[in-house]
């Protein structure tokens, strides 16, 4: 049976719920008796490194990362989009873990948005500080591999961009 690789080494990819990484290699590794071929990432801002079965990536709903038009696209929408302030907590913490979930840069941003906004007005619960601090981790992680920023780089053009 033939391999098909949809990722090659050196590929920035994005892991929903974990952020942004690069493909350092393809190895076989031997788990509970049975030999299996992964994707070996390397993800900088959490200092791990991530296997992922060859053959899972679609359910991992792993991608590329975007390119400079999607990012500046959702800079846009980051820095004028609306946010909705109507929604109690409970509803918008669902909405929000969904949109997470989807791995989506667009998504992603518009929560970061969206709870950084509603924070500068009152103070968010714990389970939303937490959601904040998860989804900044994400975007900023392919902000700064789409860039060729640092980590501080990019939490800097994010919040130079908070409207």
């Amino acid at each position: 049976m033939e391999v098909v690789y949809l990722f090659q080494v050196g590929d920035y990819i994005v892991y929903p719920m974990q952020g942004a990484g690069v493909i350092e290699s393809i190895e076989e590794k031997e788990v509970l008796g049975e030999t299996h071929q992964y994707y070996v990432i390397k993800m900088p801002i959490s200092k791990m490194q991530v296997m992922i079965p060859i053959g899972k990536e679609k359910k991992s709903r792993i991608r590329l990362v975007s390119d400079i038009p999607t990012l500046e696209n959702v800079l846009r929408i980051f820095q004028h989009g609306q946010t909705d302030t109507n929604l109690s907590m409970k509803e918008r913490y669902k909405i929000n873990s969904e949109k997470l979930k989807t791995g989506n840069i667009k998504d992603g941003a518009e929560v970061v948005r969206d709870l950084m906004r509603i924070n500068k007005n009152k103070a968010l619960n714990s389970s939303e500080k937490q959601m904040l601090e998860s989804a900044r981790k994400i975007f900023i992680s392919e902000l700064g591999l789409i860039k060729g920023l640092t980590e501080n780089q990019a939490t800097d053009l994010l919040n130079n961009k908070v409207g």
